[in-house]
């Protein structure tokens, strides 16, 4: 069995808590090391910078663009049809969050401002798309130093054109810290009583948003439109992916994870967990596509409060869509009731501009509102035929 696929299955029970310690990518699952030195300070956070909540309940970027935010509540991107504007286009699949159209020799990838979570779509948030098509922009460009990608083009704000690859029909989920409230999430199985998930063996005596010691890879497929976890032994065994590409994407995967942890903590936060998709290149290569680090796929927690927080028993601050998750949760059953409440407005802008304010916290660069003379659909369609017309 190849190494990418052990786990271990005796894991100490004393675990690390503090957010900017990190282990090496290599080390056994819940292996700590035997030296007692645990004081050496990291680059990382030696160079993290001090981020409030503050500065993403009140600010006056804040009071800048929830303006423009509120202005957009009626004119969100919830639905395309570049079948109908744009020659070429051979088809349409509509994901939760993204259209996709066949382009002959490229995929088209259309995010729109459709906010998904519980395998439903709970409401659509002004400039989501453009956010999460950026930000996946800037973490693609900054993460070829460990893996290829499938990204040829960005013609729009809110448009990727990607290089067509057989899409590996697993999520690789990466947690670092034992949270979350869906039902797949590590806390929500681990309280059930969980001790092995997806191969992983979990100790007794874990409380919720601890820090694990080694970031672990939960991946999971698809059934009947709901996130299913499974094993490597069971991807490999049911002809889901090779061993030799489960065991490329899943070292890529921590790596990434790794990679994305460190940048964060530079900027003053926790990437806490995230998931990420692979499919293989014309070329057998292992490419990563769809989103990367986005505050859709991603959990992120503000870093310097973290630790007295969790000392107190109080929930991590977080800059993600947890909130609206726990309102939902709060209000109905997200998972069986056919028809869910309306998402309260002062909800959806707060997801409006913290999704905005992560993009500009991570990139350091200032998130351009779109012009509003121009229709959204309209001004895609233009941009998408003369990206393809190019491409020829």
């Amino acid at each position: 069995m190849a190494q990418c696929m052990r786990t271990t299955l005796n894991p100490p029970k004393t675990l690390l808590r503090n957010p900017t310690k990190s282990l090496p990518v290599s080390s056994p699952l819940f292996h700590l090391p035997k030296s007692k030195k645990h004081s050496r300070i990291s680059m990382s956070q030696q160079n993290q910078q001090e981020l409030s909540l503050d500065s993403l309940i009140s600010s006056t970027r804040k009071e800048e663009v929830l303006g423009a935010i509120k202005g957009s509540l009626s004119n969100c991107l919830w639905e395309t049809n570049l079948l109908k504007t744009v020659p070429g286009l051979k088809s349409k699949v509509r994901g939760k969050v993204r259209d996709i159209y066949d382009g002959g020799h490229y995929l088209v990838l259309v995010t729109t401002d459709r906010q998904s979570a519980f395998d439903k779509i709970l409401a659509s948030i002004p400039f989501k798309g453009q956010v999460l098509n950026e930000t996946s922009l800037w973490w693609f460009d900054r993460t070829r130093h460990i893996t290829q990608n499938a990204i040829v083009s960005a013609p729009d704000k809110n448009v990727t054109i990607a290089k067509k690859c057989s899409v590996f029909p697993v999520e690789f989920v990466v947690r670092g810290y034992v949270t979350g409230s869906t039902d797949t999430s590590l806390w929500t199985v681990y309280k059930n009583g969980v001790r092995n998930y997806c191969g992983n063996a979990l100790p007794d005596g874990l409380v919720k948003s601890q820090k694990l010691p080694s970031n672990i890879l939960t991946p999971t497929t698809k059934a009947d439109d709901h996130d299913v976890p499974i094993t490597p032994e069971e991807i490999v065994k049911s002809g889901l992916m090779t061993e030799a590409d489960y065991c490329e994407a899943s070292s890529k995967a921590l790596s990434l994870f790794e990679y994305g942890q460190r940048v964060a903590l530079e900027h003053g936060l926790i990437l806490v967990d995230t998931k990420y998709e692979f499919g293989k290149g014309s070329d057998g290569s292992v490419l990563l596509i769809d989103e990367v680090h986005t505050p859709d796929s991603s959990r992120y927690w503000i870093a310097h409060s973290y630790e007295e927080r969790i000392q107190k028993g109080l929930e991590p601050e977080n800059v993600d869509k947890e909130f609206l998750r726990l309102w939902f949760k709060d209000h109905c059953n997200p998972y069986e009731d056919k028809v869910l409440p309306d998402a309260p407005e002062d909800l959806v802008c707060e997801l409006a501009w913290r999704y905005i304010f992560l993009y500009e916290t991570i990139t350091k660069s200032k998130f351009e509102l779109p012009l509003t003379e121009e229709p959204i659909h309209d001004r895609i369609s233009r941009n998408v035929e003369l990206a393809l017309s190019s491409l020829r």
